[in-house]
């Protein structure tokens, strides 16, 4: 599932995507363009900030915008930067990795075949939707 905070990057992601190229957005025109409450915003922003999905420019005509192409930003790399790895238990995962500790042997774990199949189903799904191709739909 979801959290609230990968949503509404999704849907910050998405108000910036439909806007001319090249246009900055303030926060405040995002939270209601998107419906995303402004102070829980500012935080998601800064994390996209961090990711290399947006920048800022300061000043009275300041405001976000999209780095990264919108055909270039995926569902999955919004996920894996506010909610984490894609695969239901760590011993199924790409990038957050970990042994399960009550397991005899990976190899021999039923459970993990069925996880591992299942991840790499929704990862392809994940990395196959971009910003872009939700905004065409």
């Amino acid at each position: 599932m979801l959290s609230h905070k990968t949503k509404y990057a999704l849907k910050a992601l998405l108000y910036l995507a439909q806007q001319e190229e090249g246009f900055i957005a303030k926060t405040m025109d995002i939270a209601e363009g998107a419906n995303i409450p402004k102070k829980f915003l500012e935080q998601i922003l800064l994390e996209l900030k961090r990711g290399h999905f947006v920048s800022s420019k300061q000043g009275k005509l300041g405001g976000y915008y999209l780095v990264k192409s919108k055909n270039e930003i995926t569902l999955a790399d919004i996920h894996r930067l506010f909610d984490g790895a894609i695969a239901l238990l760590p011993c199924a995962s790409i990038n957050f990795y970990e042994p399960c500790s009550d397991c005899k042997t990976e190899s021999e774990c039923l459970l993990r075949l069925g996880l591992l199949a299942i991840r790499d189903k929704t990862l392809s799904a994940m990395e196959s939707i971009t910003i872009a191709s939700l905004i065409k739909k």
